[in-house]
């Protein structure tokens, strides 16, 4: 993808990361080496869920009644749902937080640039860490969630793959909302999105559970996407219909990639 560098006259260049990007990856499992826990920290909020889901809500909700009219158990339900929120949230706490801190507060990335690494490295790079961050929530919690939920396919591995889009896509857009953050304070942004999407993305209850103004607005935003898509993938309704909420989050990954490379090259020359 086209992105923003430092030309030697500090205009703004279009370039394509290479593969010292790679070495941004190295870097941040390198810090966190020293503090797994940190790391892993988010995996258990979704555990949690689930685990509620299968042992004390799920016996109250018995079966939920799917479009074409089949039932499945709840947690059979909820688990994929809480497998594309464990995704989001490796990816865009990563991209949020600890990237606001290399960029401006433990100025990281001024460190790097006197290094071959460039702009379009860094962001690419930082995409390539918060995925493999939310990659270990997703596939910690697929784990958990095919010993505890009724995984009724074998399309179900493909499960750890969409997760992966999943994380992409959120760390891209947690890049890009990051660059408009000028303190901390501004942080509470990051729940203020996060927070309303995982609650209300269909995660818990059928889309046609809400009202019709409501459907509209749930089925447009991005972790709609991935429920939508990982729930069809654990229940073993694949069809064509899942190319669109594919192509959304490639978009998404793309378009907010960009502008978001571009943006942190316009904040490393302030």
């Amino acid at each position: 993808m086209g992105v923003a560098t430092r030309t030697p006259a500090g205009s703004i260049g279009v370039a394509r990361p290479t593969r010292r990007a790679w070495y941004v990856i190295e870097r941040n499992a390198l810090v966190y080496r020293r503090a797994p826990v940190v790391l892993f920290s988010g995996f258990f909020e979704p555990v949690f869920y689930l685990l509620s889901m299968t042992v004390g809500v799920g016996a109250l909700v018995g079966d939920v009644t799917l479009p074409d009219g089949t039932s499945v158990p709840y947690p059979a339900y909820v688990a994929p749902a809480l497998l594309a929120a464990s995704a989001m949230n490796g990816a865009f706490y990563e991209s949020t937080y600890q990237l606001f801190l290399k960029l401006l507060e433990g100025k990281t990335y001024r460190g790097m640039l006197a290094t071959p690494v460039t702009v379009a490295d860094m962001a690419a790079g930082e995409i390539g860490w918060s995925m493999v961050r939310g990659g270990l929530y997703a596939a910690g919690f697929l784990t958990m969630a095919v010993a505890a939920a009724d995984v009724r396919s074998r399309w179900a591995l493909a499960a750890f793959p969409a997760a992966l889009l999943i994380c992409a896509a959120f760390a891209a857009a947690g890049q890009t909302l990051t660059t408009t953050f000028r303190s901390l304070a501004d942080f509470d942004r990051v729940q203020l999105v996060a927070l309303p999407l995982f609650l209300c993305s269909a995660t818990f209850f059928p889309l046609s559970a809400y009202p019709r103004w409501a459907e509209v607005v749930v089925a447009a935003t991005p972790l709609y996407q991935g429920v939508a898509l990982e729930r069809a993938l654990f229940l073993g309704d694949v069809h064509p219909g899942l190319l669109g909420h594919v192509a959304y989050l490639v978009a998404m990954t793309g378009v907010f990639g960009v502008v978001a490379s571009r943006r942190i090259h316009r904040r490393m020359l302030a």
